[in-house]
């Protein structure tokens, strides 16, 4: 299901820029289903679709599943594949982070993002998008938490069920590149995979870092219906924040000095995402998947 957008008719009458910013802010966006798709098919057309873009191009979000791939991200080091041979391809592309796999049975989204026009900061992209898988999961009934400096989501310390022998591997990996004030790549989401070829690398240049699955975790859920459900929970995140934007705006509209609390970011999405990947790895210029802790084809709307 589609999160609904702000419409006009809930933004403040004022003609002021106070309630023009959260309208555009809200802007809808279209799901793509993309489907499975080469790896390098998509990097292309993200990086095409980022560049061409204009200040009325509407946000995309692209839910892709991908033929076995190893991404090694912009400051990645090549050591970290462990397995030279492993017949499965290594591209080297512009994200944060070190490597990681993709393949079968894997939601990728990628979030094609006017983060200007939102007025969303990286930060804010990171929380939101890690709030959604959270909440996707829980959808399932699994748990799924964050760790402070490693974007992604991993299983807790204290979760139980199939999910206790588990604990602290990483579910879902997220990385993000910031070009002109819009995002591209996204979040990787494991549903049920053959895991076998994260043994061939040290996932998120971490050896010992186990990564797992939703089926490992005890759920059985079609590809379609985890993708959809993410969609879902990703565009109602950024209705949120939309929604927020109009009640700051309406604080300001009666009482201007209010707006800077909270309308008038002082940096531009490029510096904040530069701050943020210097804050957690100063040779990355790209918000990455972190470091992680020690191991204890058309347009469809979300369904």
């Amino acid at each position: 299901m589609c999160a609904t957008p702000v419409s006009p008719s809930q933004i403040a009458s004022d003609p002021g820029a106070a309630a023009v910013v959260p309208q555009a802010a809200s802007s809808p966006i279209v799901v793509r289903w993309r489907g499975n798709e080469a790896y390098q098919t998509s990097f292309d057309a993200m990086r095409e679709f980022t560049a061409a873009r204009d200040a009325n191009t509407p946000d995309e979000i692209w839910l892709v599943e991908h033929p076995p791939v190893f991404t090694l991200g912009q400051a990645g080091k090549p050591e970290h594949l462990l397995v030279a041979n492993s017949g499965i391809p290594l591209v080297q592309i512009d994200r944060g982070g070190q490597i990681t796999y993709h393949g079968p049975g894997q939601v990728v989204a990628y979030l094609l993002l006017d983060l200007r026009r939102r007025k969303l900061m990286v930060r804010e992209l990171v929380t939101l998008i890690e709030d959604a898988v959270i909440e996707t999961l829980a959808a399932y009934n699994l748990a799924g938490e964050r760790k402070a400096g490693a974007p992604g989501i991993y299983v807790p310390q204290d979760a139980g069920g199939a999910s206790a022998a588990h604990t602290g591997a990483k579910v879902a990996a997220l990385g993000l590149k910031i070009s002109h004030g819009c995002s591209y790549h996204g979040v990787s989401l494991n549903v049920s995979m053959d895991l076998s070829p994260f043994l061939a690398i040290n996932p998120c240049g971490y050896a010992g870092l186990e990564t797992v699955d939703m089926a490992t975790l005890g759920v059985q859920a079609s590809w379609r219906d985890v993708a959809a459900a993410l969609a879902a929970r990703l565009e109602a995140n950024l209705a949120a924040h939309a929604a927020t934007l109009l009640t700051v705006a309406e604080a300001a509209a009666a009482d201007p000095s209010a707006e800077a609390a909270g309308m008038n970011p002082a940096a531009s999405a490029e510096m904040e995402a530069a701050a943020y990947a210097a804050a957690m790895d100063p040779a990355e210029a790209a918000v990455s998947g972190g470091q992680p802790p020690q191991p204890q084809a058309g347009v469809a709307p979300a369904a």
